[in-house]
């Protein structure tokens, strides 16, 4: 790996739930370590408080997020690329890493239906997390 750090892109549908918890335990876990970005193909209006409210449970604040839209700039600066639900609507280009991790919608669901999805969520990032930064896992 180069000396400089690893950038990765969390998609999902409207950047307000799924990809915003993973950036938030990315962030939380890898620190200045990893540049972490989120993006949404129909970004919704505000981040979903039911997942703002499951994060805040395990002590990572993500209630100052706003969602973003998908660029093409993006995902050319990110290394790897977690789709999240996103389908077709994430545009690929050669030489990026892409991963897609099948995870429920919080949308529209209650925190005890939330918990499952940011505890997998949490998994995944971690596994990444000791996959990018083998040295410091």
């Amino acid at each position: 790996m180069s000396l400089e750090k690893p950038s990765v892109l969390f998609v999902c549908v409207h950047n307000a739930g799924r990809s915003q918890m993973a950036a938030g335990f990315l962030g939380h876990l890898g620190g200045d370590r990893v540049e972490v970005r989120s993006a949404g193909s129909i970004p919704g209006d505000r981040v979903n408080p039911v997942a703002v409210e499951a994060m805040k449970e395990v002590g990572i604040d993500i209630a100052g997020r706003q969602p973003k839209v998908l660029t093409t700039e993006a995902v050319q600066a990110s290394d790897v690329v977690i789709t999240m639900g996103c389908g077709d609507a994430c545009p690929v280009f050669p030489g990026k890493r892409y991963l897609d991790w099948a995870l429920d919608d919080p949308a529209g669901q209650d925190v005890d239906a939330v918990r499952p999805i940011r505890d997998a969520i949490e998994r995944r990032v971690r596994t990444l997390l000791a996959e990018l930064l083998p040295d410091t896992a």
